[in-house]
């Protein structure tokens, strides 16, 4: 394993400044969404870059890196039919594609802008390189966003720590997650702050617990701002008082990409709970964790681990949250992700 670092130099363009303006996007024709009432609709997906149940390399269960234009975009229209149907006001994604070999360079965050009723959004990259040399990768360049029927401003992209258990060669083409921040404007109505993550999956070095952390620390301190904020994403851990956290039934990698031995995490949630409202809260999950699943690598079995969440400095009405994981929720959602997305109802000050 090489371990020499590129400093500075920065052949294939992988690498972000410590804060950034995010990427902004727009729907061509704008949709007129109805005025907003006092609650607004919040929805978090991660869309698997619109892989749907292929099996790729990183999962352990097959050998797929690229996927056909067809793929792709049958892939999304199944993304976009469950979104239509959820009709949120505010959609955080992970794991989106804007220009990437693997998903035949379509621009996701723009084709599901056109495909569903909403009007703008933010992109920021946590997997951009002009060329991975490795797994037959190419370019990528995948990441968060955060989607809204209303105004967005102020989108920013905050770089969060990168693993240091690599050698250098890997460290460099590895992902560089971060932190997207951005405000929804609403007539009438103080702007909301809005955040989205996804958390290191697979480092042992404590980097996953610190992106946790940062993730808490902001929401904190829009909070102290006197801002209402609205926090979530993939956080790849699960919940104080989980009944399984290891031994997953989808546990197939057992190097590179195992990530499924949350056995030293029970309490990493713990704060966000303690100090903010969530979709599920804690007592909810913990009486009936199963109900609340939202993740698992097998496209054969069914969802085994909550991983997703959304969090509120407010109050999110009683009883609105909802984990989509088949047809009782309104369709089928196994076949359109590695994840199951959840929705809850923010209750406006």
């Amino acid at each position: 394993m090489l371990s020499w670092t590129l400093g500075c130099w920065d052949p294939f363009h992988t690498n972000f400044a410590e804060v950034e303006p995010a990427i902004a996007y727009r729907r061509s024709e704008l949709v007129s969404p109805a005025a907003p009432t006092r609650r607004l609709l919040f929805m978090n997906y991660n869309l698997k870059f619109g892989g749907g149940r292929i099996d790729f390399f990183f999962d352990c269960h097959g050998d797929r890196v690229l996927m056909t234009r067809d793929e792709v975009l049958a892939n999304l229209e199944g993304l976009a039919t469950k979104i239509r149907q959820v009709d949120p006001a505010v959609l955080f994604v992970q794991e989106v594609d804007t220009n990437s070999k693997r998903s035949h360079f379509i621009d996701q965050v723009q084709w599901l802008l056109e495909h569903t009723s909403l009007n703008y959004a933010y992109y920021a990259s946590q997997w951009k390189a002009d060329f991975v040399p490795s797994d037959g990768i190419g370019a990528v360049d995948s990441g968060n966003a955060i989607f809204s029927k209303y105004p967005l401003r102020q989108g920013t992209r905050i770089s969060l720590a990168l693993r240091q258990d690599l050698g250098g060669l890997e460290r460099y083409f590895y992902l560089r997650r971060n932190l997207l921040r951005a405000a929804l404007e609403l007539a009438g109505q103080a702007p909301i702050a809005l955040l989205t993550v996804h958390t290191e999956a697979y480092a042992r070095d404590g980097t996953k617990l610190s992106h946790i952390e940062r993730f808490k620390r902001e929401l904190d301190e829009l909070t102290e701002s006197g801002q209402v904020a609205v926090g979530g994403g993939d956080l790849n851990t699960l919940p104080p008082g989980s009944e399984q956290v290891s031994g997953f039934d989808d546990s197939a990698c057992t190097e590179d990409y195992q990530a499924d031995d949350y056995s030293e995490e029970g309490e990493w949630l713990r704060p966000l709970y303690d100090a903010y409202s969530a979709e599920t809260p804690l007592a909810e999950y913990q009486a009936d964790n199963a109900a609340f699943f939202s993740h698992t690598t097998r496209s054969d079995g069914f969802w085994n681990r909550k991983l997703d969440y959304l969090f509120t400095n407010a109050e999110f009405v009683r009883g609105s949250g909802l984990t989509h994981q088949d047809e009782a929720s309104g369709m089928a959602t196994l076949p359109l992700s590695d994840h199951a997305p959840i929705s809850v109802s923010l209750e406006l000050p």
